[in-house]
C-alpha cells in the first residue's frame, strides 16, 4: 500500500524560505517519479515539480530557478526547497506519485507566504 506524508508547511515572510518533505511507504519508492502539485483558494490543482527515478528534474516556470526538487531513497524521502518565495506561491502543497496506474496523494501541507 503506497501513502504519503508531507510535512514542513507554514507561515513564512516574502523572500523567504521553506523545505517541504513527503514520506513514502512502500517498496515502491526509489523506482518511482516523484511530484509536487499545490493548490491555491478558488483555483485548480497545478503541476509544480518532478523528479525521475535516475534524478532527473523539471519544473513549472513560475518556480524555475527558486524551488528544487530532490530524493533520498534511502529515507523514502522527496524534499521541495523554496527559496524567495512571494505571496503567489500561498497554496495547500501535496506530493504525487503514480504506482501500476493509480495516483497517490498525500494530505497536504499549508504554505502560506505573507508579511
Amino acid at each position: 500500500q503506497v501513502q504519503l506524508v508531507e510535512s514542513g508547511g507554514g507561515l513564512v515572510q516574502p523572500g523567504g524560505s521553506l523545505r517541504l518533505s513527503c514520506a513514502a511507504s512502500g517498496s515502491f519508492f526509489s523506482d518511482n517519479r516523484m511530484g509536487w502539485y499545490r493548490q491555491a483558494p478558488g483555483k485548480q490543482r497545478e503541476w509544480v515539480a518532478l523528479i525521475t527515478s535516475g534524478g532527473r528534474t523539471s519544473y513549472v516556470d513560475s518556480v524555475r530557478g527558486r524551488f528544487t526538487i530532490s530524493r533520498d531513497n534511502a529515507k523514502n524521502t522527496v524534499y521541495l526547497q523554496m527559496n524567495l518565495l512571494k505571496p503567489e506561491d500561498t497554496a495547500v502543497y501535496y506530493c504525487n506519485t503514480i504506482h501500476y496506474g493509480t495516483d497517490y496523494w498525500g494530505q497536504g501541507t499549508q504554505v502560506t507566504v505573507s508579511s
